[in-house]
Formats: C-alpha cells, sequence, structure tokens
C-alpha cells in the first residue's frame, strides 16, 4: 500500500456532499410545440443559498424561473426535456399550488399585486394555502412588517396607489406569508432607484441569514446581484454559458466588460463588441 492510499484508509470515506434544496437538470422548454427557448439548462441551489440567475433581456431567465414554478402551461410552454428536483423528489409534474405547499414560490417580474386590495389585504392573500390559525398568521405578519416597515406604514392604503417600490416590497411580503423554504424572484430591481434597489438586497440578505429562505434571483443588474449572491449563473441565448462563485464571476474579464460595464483594456468599439458576440470565447 502506497503512502497516500494508507492516508487515505486512516482519514475514510469523503463526506458525502449535501443535497441540493433545488436540482435544475438538463431541461429544454419548447412554446406553441415550436419554439426552442431554453436548451440544456442546468442549475442548483444549495439549502440556505442565494443563486443569481444573470444575462441580457431575452436570455432565458424567466422562462427557467416559470419552469421551475410549473407556470409555464399558462403560456403554452412546457419542459420537455431533463428533470427539476426538490429535495430530491422530482416535481415538473406538480400544479404550481402543490409546489407553494412544498415551499417554493415565485415574485413575478413586474410586481404584480390586487391593485385594488390594500397592502395588508394583499399580504393575507400569500398565507391562503395554508392551514394555520389566526394567531400564527397575525405574528408571520408581523414579521413580514418587521422586514419591511414601510409597509406597515402604507397597510391600509390601496396597493395600485403605492409606489413601485412599495409594491415590490408587498409582493415579496406576501411571497414570505407562505412561508417558503425558497423563493424565486425575477427581476426585483427593475424600474426602482439605486437606493430602493439597494434597500430591496439587504432585506433579501435579512431573510437569507436570519428566517433561512434560500433565493434564486433572476436580475439584468449584474453587479448589484452578484454583490449579494453566492453563486451566479450566467445565461445566453436559452444556455449557460458561466458560472461560479460570486466572487470569481465578479473578477471574470468577460463578465467584468460585457456585464460590468469593466474593461480592463479600455472602451471596447461597438466592431469590437459585435466580434466577441460572433465568436463566443467562453462557449468554446
Amino acid at each position: 500500500m502506497s503512502v497516500q492510499e494508507a492516508t487515505a484508509a486512516q482519514a475514510g470515506p469523503a463526506p458525502a456532499e449535501a443535497e441540493p434544496l433545488l436540482s435544475v437538470n438538463n431541461i429544454e422548454v419548447i412554446y406553441d410545440h415550436v419554439i426552442l427557448v431554453l436548451k440544456g439548462v442546468s442549475l442548483s441551489v444549495p439549502e440556505g443559498g442565494v443563486v443569481a440567475l444573470l444575462g441580457a433581456n431575452g436570455a432565458g431567465k424567466t422562462t427557467t424561473l416559470k419552469a421551475i414554478s410549473n407556470l409555464l402551461r399558462a403560456e403554452r410552454g412546457e419542459v420537455t426535456k431533463g428533470s427539476i428536483h426538490l429535495r430530491g423528489e422530482e416535481v415538473q409534474g406538480l400544479t404550481p399550488n402543490d409546489l407553494v405547499k412544498r415551499g417554493v414560490i415565485q415574485v413575478m417580474e413586474g410586481r404584480h399585486c390586487f391593485e385594488h386590495l390594500t397592502i395588508e389585504e394583499n399580504l393575507l392573500t400569500g398565507a391562503y394555502t395554508r392551514s394555520a390559525n389566526r394567531g400564527q398568521i397575525a405574528q408571520d405578519l408581523e414579521m413580514v412588517y418587521t422586514y419591511f416597515p414601510r409597509l406597515k406604514e402604507r397597510r391600509s392604503s390601496q396597493a395600485g396607489y403605492t409606489s413601485g417600490g412599495e409594491q415590490q416590497m408587498c409582493a415579496i411580503g406576501r411571497a414570505l406569508m407562505s412561508r417558503p423554504q425558497m423563493i424565486l424572484l425575477d427581476e426585483p430591481s427593475m424600474g426602482l432607484a439605486p437606493q430602493l434597489v439597494e434597500e430591496i438586497f439587504e432585506i433579501v440578505k435579512s431573510l437569507n441569514r436570519d428566517e433561512g429562505v434560500s433565493f434564486l434571483l433572476a436580475e439584468q443588474n449584474t453587479n448589484v446581484a452578484l454583490r449579494y449572491a453566492t453563486y451566479g449563473y450566467i445565461l445566453e441565448n436559452g444556455r449557460v454559458v458561466l458560472d461560479g462563485e460570486a466572487q470569481a464571476l465578479r473578477e471574470n474579464e468577460d463578465v467584468k466588460e460585457f456585464y460590468l460595464g469593466i474593461s480592463g483594456a479600455g472602451r471596447k468599439s461597438y466592431r469590437e463588441v459585435k466580434h466577441y458576440k460572433r465568436r463566443k470565447r467562453w462557449l468554446s
């Protein structure tokens, strides 16, 4: 027996890697039976993780989230290949309602609120799928107000007359009322002022740290997303072209140049950018 083998024998078997909370395995998504949108996307979200799904508009970020939350059928889309597992259980055949009961909920892009209801009434709709008593729901409502004090101030205001930032907070708060294990958060920064974007992401960080909620967030604002996420996947044309630890992606020259707007060699001309898009150097 060699020295290396003897050392390995004394050390015992290597510890098994923890099973991810969510595992997406080589999925393809087709709309209207003909339009191929996702082309073999794979990703995973660990328990208690914050994972960013990055890319330009139309890259496939929202479609990926809807594939996970089973909302594709309403748009004549379907997962035609691959599988999606939640804690090892295949879930792509479940209804969105069943998935919410298992702890996965999506906050849609565009801050969808019931405009004619008050902020508090909107929040209470998030607890609809739960079999909780009034005391538990009231306790969870106070928890939401602790993270979103502005919502407490506007609790009796009609949601349609609140600001975009308040509506985004309301949408996240409503998701929290379902007591999720994981939130799929779609473009939380869209249309918000930079100060509000930072506030929203700080709340996401607090919810992850203090409540143990895992996040998969689709975001065009790569700079902000990579500061708060632990891991990231970059999508282009329905494919994952790059993934890695958030810090490593922030330091990657291609990411810095084409997603963060930072170039070590100075500003590139439009012709050079077009040349980059043709050669797709990180796909080789």
